[in-house]
């Protein structure tokens, strides 16, 4: 219930208050104003787990999510990002397009039923009638493996969803019947109330309990909705995975979510993506890691070896004299690389590196045990400090692949 006589400045303000107590986006991610793209997708995907609703079962880890997922939207565009730097939650009152205060309104009824909904008019008009609106968006998780991600899948997923009834084609009513005006509120889908008071006449205004607003009555229910015109469906449908997804990737499927209200259009159903990881192998961006242990023999004479890989069994050379930590490079043998560009071609494949890890014999023979003996003597006991550990000389090698 509302009335019309209303001071103008103090809705405005109102407002205003409403839009800042959003949190700012960049505290919602824990990251600086200055923060770079690497550093926004690094810390979405760390919340983003932490709050997933499947992981968390906090009371507001559901709220948490969604309120991540709006933030990285948000900063993770560059125009939008701008526009937020520069007017905050505000400029993104206006579909991201700028703030411009509230010029986009006819009156301060406008602004009530732009933020409140309908039931907030002038005095003296009708009611807006809801216009056509777009259905809601649906999230589907799909969990994939290792070489699924790598080469590209087809899956069937199945989603239940609400869908216009087809059998009274979303009118709520029985098919041969029509709704009806409602006769309490005569269609309008409001009830109206004049008060006389010492400041004059006030108008109240509330939402027609006989129709809930609709300004119409459905006298016969369709019997297979129950009124309700919408039912709830299990549909399976296919999903193209490309080649060279990762983690948190999003696959939009336009208009397979919710329907539309009042002859919208349908919503996008965003189809998720998370990796199982596999038995050995890592990934980095489009590169892959294998550690792979030798022994002291192959490290010390150098050796041919049979090592796996995403497209199967490959030789490797093993040089003499390798060292624990050293990193052999096969080019290509890595992820596809995605076109950024959004046609969806691959610009070629990232590679494959190979760590060694020479394996120290904890249990000898008598006889390897003479031997190393014999090679000990020969080689000495004389030990050289070094400047840099194995981890520095580690850090050092994956510093040169990633260049760094």
């Amino acid at each position: 219930m509302y009335s019309v006589f209303v001071d103008e400045y103090a809705i405005r303000s109102t407002l205003y208050v409403f839009m800042a107590t959003k949190r700012d986006y960049y505290d919602v991610l824990g990251v600086q104003r200055s923060a770079s793209k690497e550093e926004l997708k690094k810390a979405y995907r760390k919340l983003a787990r932490q709050y997933h609703p499947d992981v968390n079962k906090e009371d507001d880890a559901s709220e948490r999510f969604k309120e991540i997922n709006e933030a990285y939207e948000v900063l993770s565009d560059d125009n939008k990002r701008t526009i937020y730097d520069q007017y905050g939650h505000a400029g993104m009152s206006n579909g991201g397009a700028g703030f411009s205060g509230f010029e986009g309104f006819g009156s301060v009824a406008d602004i009530f039923e732009e933020f409140f909904g309908a039931g907030f008019g002038s005095g003296g008009g009708r009611r807006r009638r809801q216009g056509p609106r777009r259905g809601s968006d649906l999230r589907y998780d799909l969990r994939i493996s290792f070489e699924e991600a790598v080469f590209g899948v087809e899956k069937d997923v199945s989603i239940t969803r609400p869908e216009i009834c087809g059998e009274c084609n979303g009118t709520g009513a029985e098919p041969g019947t029509s709704p009806e005006r409602c006769n309490a509120c005569n269609g309008s889908g409001e009830v109206r109330r004049v008060q006389q008071s010492i400041l004059g006449s006030f108008v109240n205004v509330t939402t027609c309990p006989n129709c809930q607003g609709t300004g119409e009555m459905i006298t016969k229910p369709c019997q297979t909705c129950n009124g309700r015109k919408q039912i709830q469906n299990t549909r399976t449908i296919k999903v193209k995975i490309p080649a060279g997804v990762d983690n948190d990737t999003q696959i939009r499927l336009t208009g397979e979510g919710g329907p539309g209200v009042n002859g919208g259009p349908p919503g996008n159903l965003y189809v998720v993506i998370y990796v199982k990881k596999h038995d050995f192998f890592q990934r980095r961006g489009d590169d892959i890691f294998l550690d792979l242990q030798i022994n002291v023999a192959q490290a010390a004479l150098g050796d041919e070896v049979v090592v796996p890989t995403i497209d199967g069994e490959e030789k490797l050379t093993i040089t003499p004299g390798t060292q624990s930590g050293t990193v052999f490079r096969l080019r290509g043998k890595g992820v596809p690389r995605l076109d950024r560009s959004g046609r969806g071609a691959h610009v070629g494949r990232g590679d494959q590196h190979v760590i060694i890890q020479v394996a120290i014999p904890q249990h000898l023979t008598e006889q390897q045990k003479k031997l190393f003996q014999d090679l000990s003597r020969t080689l000495g006991k004389e030990v050289v400090p070094q400047q840099k550990g194995f981890l520095d000389q580690l850090k050092d090698t994956l510093g040169d692949v990633f260049g760094r």
